[in-house]
């Protein structure tokens, strides 16, 4: 017979963790349907792979590639390091729902995250059904897993940013809300617990929602609400919550021990995840390997100081008075509060995206930098300008990790792999800024770093978790692994020459070494460039 694709003479690692064998591998209607060590069958494209390893495809376990398909659907430095599949509407954040009640605060928060000079993308849709459809119309180079985001939920039906117990009546509009995206085809509900609205959020009111996602065996994921001298506690939160919601599984976002003074609380943090495994539960987590994490600026304030949304906050920052009392809560530790300036300082805060011109040569410096540069006797003066000059949108990447826990963290057995961006590239409209260098590298990294240079891990174990380990966790059961029937995603790289070019100084450079990504059957990057094809997927839960 005749193939679509024929794959020879390459070095499969499948996926299992098994040890990697020679075999050809035939690709027929987006399926594997041949694996042999020899097949002579004629093909429509045929892959020399000597010399190459081939995997299935990489599945970017926490992405917001969600925002990035609004204006870039190549997805370029996503699919060019080998990811095939990304879980998207991380952190709480999804593109939906959107309620007419709810629509100026939801715009005004998704035109936030639109490239600078570029019109902010307008929202046709308000179900999470509606979405999933745009996005299918719109084709994508691969595939997504979608979530639905609490935080949209709260905005449409609750109290959104205000912070309070929502009412009986906006409880059941939530549930009602939570239970249309996951009869649509959402694999879970997330959360962002740092972040205003969700900051206000009470346990309680999560555990109810997670009910719903619990009733369609979905999964509950999360940014949990504090990554640093708090972290014990939102991890027991977080279990709480899956426990008591009756949810399939739980997936911690970005796992870490964030500030130099909570180095080492992974040894703790991993012991409940592993107790919690011991009693029945299926918690893990997911990480990139990197010592800096990334948000948005105004996470730096206290949870008060957002209520409302962006333009109340914008408002406060414009107050001498408030800003007085906003500095001090910045530095003392308080309940709830992530309380990032105060756990690394000004000098590990780095800028990573501006929206206006006046700001832009600051990209890439610290805070502390910036406030000598610009004049300024306190740091947090800088921020609130900064935030005030560029209407809230900045972004930074905060250096607060330690190699020890990474390491720790990475090896462990319950932990995949995420990005935690979404699509950028090196030209366009997508090639704003300094963005963290996760966005490119992800991936490549762990296999030059952490395999090749550092043995902390065994190529086997590396594939392991950058694929079934994730298919499993999400259900997905026809990808993840190279077989026979399974869906064709995979990619095609060279161990000797993968390498992550991406700096903090310079991010914006795609990987090496990626050589054929290929996705539903077809091929999306061939000889190490990217093609127009767009094969990808919503993959929705049944």
């Amino acid at each position: 017979m005749s193939f679509d694709i024929l794959i020879k003479n390459g070095k499969i690692f499948d996926g299992t963790g098994n040890l990697g064998f020679k075999s050809d591998i035939a690709v027929k209607d987006g399926k594997i349907v041949k694996l042999q060590y020899r097949i002579e069958d004629s093909a429509t494209r045929t892959i020399d792979a000597s010399g190459l390893i081939i995997s299935p495809g990489f599945i970017d376990m926490h992405s917001h590639s969600d925002t990035g398909i609004l204006y870039d659907n190549k997805l370029q430095s996503i699919i060019m390091q080998g990811i095939t599949t990304s879980v998207v509407g991380q952190c709480g954040y999804s593109l939906a729902p959107v309620s007419e009640k709810g629509f100026d605060i939801f715009k005004r928060d998704l035109d936030m995250v639109a490239p600078p000079g570029v019109k902010p993308a307008e929202i046709t849709w308000r179900t999470f059904k509606e979405y999933l459809e745009e996005v299918e119309k719109g084709k994508i180079s691969s595939n997504i897993v979608p979530l639905v985001g609490f935080g949209p939920i709260r905005i449409a039906a609750g109290p959104g940013y205000e912070d309070r117990i929502p009412t009986d009546i906006e409880i059941h509009e939530m549930q009602e809300l939570t239970k249309e995206a996951m009869e649509a085809g959402a694999f879970g509900m997330s959360t962002g617990l740092i972040y205003s609205p969700q900051v206000y959020s009470k346990t309680e009111e999560i555990i109810e929602l997670a009910k719903i996602v619990a009733d369609y065996q979905g999964l509950y994921f999360s940014h949990i609400r504090n990554e640093g001298s708090g972290l014990l506690d939102a991890v027991r939160e977080f279990i709480e919550i899956v426990e008591k919601s009756g949810c399939r599984g739980g997936q911690i976002a970005h796992f870490k021990a964030s500030g130099k003074g909570n180095w080492g609380k992974s040894i703790e943090s991993l012991k409940l995840v592993e107790e919690a495994n011991t009693r029945g539960l299926d918690i893990t987590c997911d990480q990139y390997p990197y010592n800096r994490g990334a948000t948005s600026m105004s996470a730096l304030l206290p949870p008060w100081v957002m209520e409302g949304g962006i333009d109340e906050t914008l408002k406060r920052l414009s107050s001498e008075e408030l800003r007085e009392k906003i500095k001090i809560d910045m530095v003392n530790e308080s309940e709830g509060f992530d309380d990032w300036y105060r756990e690394t300082g000004p000098d590990k805060i780095f800028i990573s995206d501006v929206k206006v011109d006046e700001w832009k040569d600051v990209e890439g410096k610290n805070v502390d930098e910036i406030t000598k540069i610009k004049g300024k006797a306190d740091p947090r003066d800088t921020i609130f300008d900064m935030l005030l000059e560029n209407e809230g949108e900045v972004g930074i990447t905060v250096s607060s990790m330690g190699e020890e826990d990474i390491r720790r963290i990475m090896k462990n057995k319950y932990t995949s792999i995420g990005t935690d961006g979404w699509g950028v590239a090196p030209e366009g409209i997508m090639a704003y800024g300094k963005p963290h260098p996760r966005f490119y590298g992800t991936f490549p990294r762990i296999i030059r770093k952490y395999v090749k240079e550092e043995g902390l891990l065994t190529l086997e174990e590396a594939v392991r978790k950058m694929t079934s380990l994730s298919a499993q966790k999400l259900g997905l059961f026809d990808r993840g692994l190279i077989r026979e029937g399974m869906w064709a995603d995979i990619t095609i790289f060279d161990y000797e020459r993968i390498y992550d070019k991406a700096t903090f100084e310079e991010p914006h450079q795609f990987s090496e070494g990626i050589e054929y990504v290929i996705v539903n059957g077809e091929i999306v990057v061939e000889k190490g460039k990217q093609n127009t094809n767009m094969p990808g997927r919503v993959i929705k839960h049944v």
